[in-house]
């Protein structure tokens, strides 16, 4: 079923970092979203992020439709990562730097879309009340939980929470997580670095997003952002949130009764 969508997203440098080195894009023209969280320090990590953005868009845009698109998710993402490599192979300035990338891909036409994944960038899809985590986290502390040795709780406050086992930079084999997923409409997607989820479970941004209902895209961008700097701001924060609604026209219509 074809479906609109409205999105807005922001970034902020929250309150103990001294600079911001993620990066984000909104192309609604294109249907495409786009989260990277840039590590290495000395700037590299906002070299690192920014390039994921510019590689991952210029290769999805090498094709004209959406379902193409969709389709070279993965290409997408690995091409940024060779292009970080080869930066950072240019300049001694840039070793070590890496960056996550969460990536959306919408087929307005057809109603499904696409997520393609490195890091612990996250996506999120809420509907008809439940919020539903579509990523899974390269984390080393999510490799534990997955083997049982860690509890999702003991995992979020473990002081290795943050080391990435797979990142865009850090290594010539990248292999990113792809999901596809047809849309509903009412569906609100959220993409974000981990500047958000951080400083807040899965129970408390669910609770955030319920209370904000039905606001508009950038509303609930600003209001997230607020409540993670409210919880302290440890890192850089971003944020897109998307809604999908039937395009006109598209609901089935109602069933004549004799």
């Amino acid at each position: 079923m074809p479906v609109r969508w409205i999105a807005a997203g922001s970034t902020n440098v929250g309150r103990l970092r001294p600079s911001n080195e993620d990066a984000f894009a909104v192309l609604d023209d294109e249907g495409i979203c786009l989260v990277a969280d840039g590590m290495g320090g000395h700037a590299a990590g906002e070299v690192a992020s920014r390039i994921a953005v510019e590689e991952i868009i210029a290769t999805l845009r090498e094709v004209e439709s959406a379902a193409q698109r969709r389709g070279r998710l993965a290409e997408a993402i690995r091409r940024a990562n060779d292009r970080i490599l080869a930066q950072a192979n240019r300049d001694p300035r840039f070793r070590g730097m890496g960056t996550t990338a969460t990536v959306l891909c919408l087929d307005p036409e057809s109603g499904e879309y696409s997520v393609g994944h490195v890091g612990d960038s996250r996506a999120y899809r809420l509907c008809e009340g439940r919020l539903e985590l579509l990523t899974r986290d390269h984390t080393w502390v999510q490799l534990q939980v997955d083997q049982g040795r860690l509890t999702p709780e003991e995992a979020r406050h473990h002081p290795y929470s943050s080391i990435l086992v797979q990142a865009l930079g850090t290594n010539a084999d990248v292999a990113p997580d792809v999901l596809h997923r047809r849309a509903e409409p009412g569906d609100r997607l959220v993409l974000c670095s981990d500047g958000l989820t951080a400083t807040m479970d899965h129970a408390e941004l669910k609770a955030i997003l319920d209370a904000l209902g039905e606001a508009a895209p950038e509303t609930m961008v600003d209001e997230l952002i607020r409540q993670a700097n409210a919880r302290g701001g440890p890192d850089n924060i971003t944020v897109i949130v998307v809604h999908l609604s039937a395009a006109p026209g598209a609901e089935p219509e109602p069933a004549s009764t004799p």
